[in-house]
């Protein structure tokens, strides 16, 4: 989907300037211990599965609505991980867009759908142990949040 019609509106208002976002980040894993990543259509970087919450919407629903978005898959939450921000969840977009994130980090399970790309956010999804993580290129918000909940990258 890109950017919702709730950021543009508000971007219409403050431009390029920082705005801080809740956000989720889903960690869908297999019954081998892997976790399924997406490889974004913008800079071709590996990353978790997530993004904005929406206003009014729940985080746990984010969560949901954003793996059926970017992976095609329907997923259960199994816990609540970790909520991160601070100065790592600071990005600046291409376009030159400020955002500081404050992530809610969900480990789920699949429990239908083949995980597949949707073509537009996403170009791939994959299946990594966390071992096999450190030869992924991945973006510097995945790195941050790896590093934060203890999963080593590089």
């Amino acid at each position: 989907m890109g950017i919702s019609p709730y950021l543009r509106s508000l971007r219409d208002r403050v431009g390029h300037e920082l705005v801080l976002l809740p956000a989720v980040a889903v960690l869908p894993w297999d019954e081998d211990g892997r976790l399924l990543l997406v490889r974004e259509a913008e800079t071709g970087l590996w990353q978790t599965v997530g993004g904005s919450i929406e206003p009014d919407e729940a985080p746990a629903d984010a969560a949901l609505r954003e793996a059926a978005e970017e992976a095609a898959i329907t997923v259960e939450i199994e816990r609540l991980r970790a909520v991160l921000g601070g100065p790592r969840f600071r990005l600046t977009y291409p376009n030159g867009d400020l955002v500081s994130y404050v992530s809610i980090v969900f480990d789920v399970r699949v429990v239908a759908g083949e995980p597949r790309a949707d073509g537009e956010e996403t170009l791939a999804v994959a299946w990594f142990a966390p071992d096999e993580l450190r030869a992924v290129p991945v973006t510097d918000f995945t790195v941050a949040l790896f590093d934060a909940i203890g999963l080593a990258t590089l």
